[in-house]
This record gives C-alpha cells, structure tokens and sequence, in this order.
C-alpha cells in the first residue's frame, strides 16, 4: 500500500522501511519508531536532525536506540550526519546501546540498509543488506518451504 503511492524521496523511503518493518529484520529486534524528523541540540555540536529515531529491544531485554538517516536519489551517506546521531543519543540515552543506520533507495525498486559505526573519525558499514519488496503473488512457495530446512 505504502510503496504504491510513495514518492522517491526521503520521507517515502522512511515510510516505506517503518512499514515493511525493515529495521526489526535487518537488526534482529522489535523496534518502534520514537520520532521522525527530530530538530534538537547536542553539546558540542550544535543544532541538528534526525531523520527518524527508533527504540528496541531484542530477546534478552536488552533497550536499543536506533538513529535513521534516509537518502534518496544521489545522496550519500555522510560522516558529519552519522557523528550528529551518535552524539546525540550518547548524550540524550546514556543507558541504551546505540545502533545507527542509514537507509538508501537503490535501482530497481531495492532499498539498502547499512549499520553504520564511527572508528577513528571515520564511518565504518559493519553490515549491509539490501530488499527488494514484492506482492504476496509474486513469492515462491517452494522457496520459502525450503527456508525451513536451512
């Protein structure tokens, strides 16, 4: 339903990941969306925006806070946002394992996700996936009997 009247821009792509719940498969927890488009301060740094902001939690109990950064089209995943994220949940969720991610819309209707870590100043992808979103009519059922096996 989503992706049927989505746009290509940021907003679609973030509507399109908290729909398909694409954070809770791609990290392995249940996650809920905190806050979209949050405008705050972090010491230091100054005023920033956060795409979307997600908490979660995995099956030991453990609480996560999630930072999203949406990029469509040509835009590219950038050191300066991803250190703005992490800083800020540092600083606002000192309890709380941080785990930043970056979404990107890809050709063909694929979307990337990217969990992303700052080392030494750099951003560093520890994981990348990539979906592709299909109709219901479009699965194959022997496929997906055969995941049960593996």
């Amino acid at each position: 339903m989503i992706r049927a009247y989505a746009l290509d821009d940021e907003q679609a792509l973030l509507a399109i990941v908290r729909y398909n719940r694409l954070i809770d498969t791609f990290l392995g927890l249940t996650t809920y969306s905190l806050q979209n488009h949050l405008r705050t301060t972090v010491q230091g740094i100054g005023q920033i925006e956060i795409d979307e902001l997600y908490v979660g939690l995995d099956k030991r109990g453990c609480h996560y806070i999630i930072p999203v950064q949406a990029k469509g089209g040509k835009d590219q995943i950038g050191i300066v946002q991803t250190t703005q994220d992490l800083r800020f949940v540092e600083q606002k969720f000192p309890g709380l394992r941080a785990r930043a991610i970056a979404a990107q819309f890809m050709e063909d209707r694929v979307i990337a996700l990217f969990e992303l870590l700052l080392v030494d100043g750099e951003v560093k992808v520890v994981e990348e996936r990539h979906y592709r979103l299909v109709p219901a009519r479009d699965l194959d059922g022997d496929a997906i009997r055969a995941y049960r096996n593996e």
